[in-house]
């Protein structure tokens, strides 16, 4: 069963659409705002993402580009702006496909099965073959298990710890912002709050660094960010 996260500030789309959805065998999380889906996002990493252009506050467009920042979900765009350039947008943007409203019901879910065919035969083709370990320097990420080794010790982690340390050993060497970091661990409601952000990353430096005060592998760039070194 996928897990399908919609997002669009139309109730009676999220009624009807979600109970054919859940007919057609999916789990539906449903979303009213882009706030509240990137939250979904990071809270249960659904399948695939049905996204409205034409909301209040976040719109879709801003809301495809913080996901594309963080992860490669299929996104399938739901709107009534059908003009060519918005269509061209939302593909520059990283969507997987753009359905026009109203729609039919039958062809979203063919729409959105397809997609998901898709997204799987390329997870399978890129896919390492111990399922899904990242290993960078001495430590070792087990996704699967949630698991973190440094020279085959494991790491005792909290939760929102084992989170920035996936998030910055899936991209080694690149600079993330506090707030990049901050939203992927907590949600983009606490963006603002970086405090909380040099709090875990102290945390979790006396954690994985042999002298926290000195770290070797959880890197300040002063005016930017962190990155993560192996």
């Amino acid at each position: 069963m996928s897990q399908i996260l919609l997002i669009d500030d139309d109730p009676s789309l999220h009624r009807l659409l979600g109970q054919y959805l859940e007919d057609a065998h999916h789990q539906v999380l449903h979303a009213q705002s882009g706030q509240e889906g990137l939250k979904h996002l990071f809270d249960h990493r659904p399948d695939l993402i049905l996204l409205d252009v034409m909301m209040p506050k976040m719109d879709g467009w801003e809301t495809c580009r913080r996901i594309r920042e963080l992860t490669q979900v299929p996104i399938i765009f739901l709107t009534a702006k059908d003009d060519e350039p918005d269509r061209l947008q939302g593909f520059r943007l990283g969507a997987d496909d753009y359905v026009s409203k109203p729609f039919s019901f039958p062809e979203l879910v063919a729409r959105i099965e397809a997609v998901l065919r898709r997204s799987e035969a390329k997870s399978e083709a890129a896919a390492p073959p111990d399922g899904g370990v990242l290993v960078c320097g001495p430590f070792r990420l087990d996704k699967s298990r949630h698991l973190v080794t440094r020279n085959g010790q494991p790491l005792t982690l909290t939760p929102t710890e084992y989170r920035l340390l996936s998030v910055l050993m899936e991209h080694p060497g690149v600079v993330f912002s506090q707030e990049q970091l901050i939203t992927a661990a907590w949600g983009p409601e606490y963006a603002e709050d970086t405090g909380y952000i040099r709090r875990y990353v102290w945390h979790l430096r006396k954690k994985i660094e042999p002298d926290p005060n000195n770290p070797e592998h959880l890197l300040t760039e002063r005016g930017f960010g962190y990155r993560f070194e192996g």
